[in-house]
């Protein structure tokens, strides 16, 4: 196991990782095993799941003779959660700067995709860069923060990896394509196969108690999509940001969920750059060629 309890909850927070999984023992294995993934997986996307939440708690609340936008609320909020993570260690300063490079990359599309009429956010704001509200670049950066800690905590290793160069010009490629198919074609369908491709090999070796589980790479990624899928439905039901012709609210169309897919690629390759693939120790190694 990586590093133990120190990256899983923080050493502020062990006593109380302690008395859940004394609670857990009590339990048949495989309930125990199944609501103790449950738990991890929703300690690692603690950020957007706080994020989530403020947005919604914003919309039920705020006024707007308030003294403070809405949008610069949660920009101060987000980053007191950031700061909240690096000061009971829950978060390494080595994530932090990738996850900071994700939220730059992810405010530049904002930025881009706000300018060229992709969707718009409508409510006012201080804190902003070219009709964008920064706290927008926390949604990428809550992404990123997702992955990184769910690698560590699920103690995630990878079979078959491709080589970083060809994840990394994938990479490229899925972002550049977000620009380009405004005035050249749309290879997104290339990209998926490319996605394939790469990735279709990878097997991700996980540990949620002790037994070694194993789930395809790719299937992981379009799992996780769906989430980001049923998370900007939330993000236009409260209006935070709203498409062309949402003037009522109706579902985000399921071909956004595409588009998370292949920005999951983005976000976990920015990730690999500080938490590398490690393939599975020897005896699992062995196992998982069995």
């Amino acid at each position: 196991m990586q590093n133990g309890w120190q990256h899983q909850t923080g050493p502020t927070l062990e006593p109380l990782r302690r008395l859940i999984r004394s609670r857990l023992e009590t339990l048949p294995p495989g309930l125990a095993e199944f609501i103790l993934f449950g738990l991890k997986q929703a300690w690692a996307c603690l950020f957007g799941g706080l994020m989530l939440g403020l947005i919604i708690a914003t919309k039920l609340v705020w006024q707007p003779d308030w003294p403070i936008h809405r949008y610069d609320a949660l920009f101060l909020m987000a980053l007191a959660i950031q700061v909240t993570f690096l000061k009971l260690k829950m978060e390494t300063f080595e994530e932090a700067k990738v996850i900071l490079i994700y939220h730059l990359v992810g405010t530049a599309m904002e930025i881009f995709k706000v300018h060229i009429g992709s969707w718009i956010y409508p409510e006012e704001a201080v804190i902003r860069i070219g009709g964008v509200p920064l706290f927008s670049g926390f949604m990428y950066a809550s992404v990123g923060s997702y992955m990184a800690r769910a690698m560590r905590i699920f103690d995630m290793r990878f079979t078959h990896y491709p080589p970083f160069w060809t994840t990394a010009l994938l990479a490229i490629a899925i972002y550049a394509n977000f620009y380009l198919h405004h005035f050249l074609v749309d290879i997104r369908l290339a990209l998926f196969a490319a996605t394939v491709l790469l990735f279709w090999r990878v097997r991700i070796y996980y540990t949620v108690e002790e037994k070694l589980r194993w789930m395809p790479l790719v299937v992981a990624a379009f799992l996780t999509s769906i989430f980001l899928w049923i998370a900007e439905n939330i993000g236009t039901a409260t209006g935070v940001w709203l498409y062309p012709g949402q003037t009522t609210w109706h579902m985000v169309p399921f071909t956004k969920l595409g588009s998370w897919y292949l920005l999951l690629y983005v976000s976990f390759v920015l990730v690999t750059i500080v938490c590398r693939p490690q393939p599975p120790d020897p005896p699992e190694n062995q196992r998982a060629q069995a």
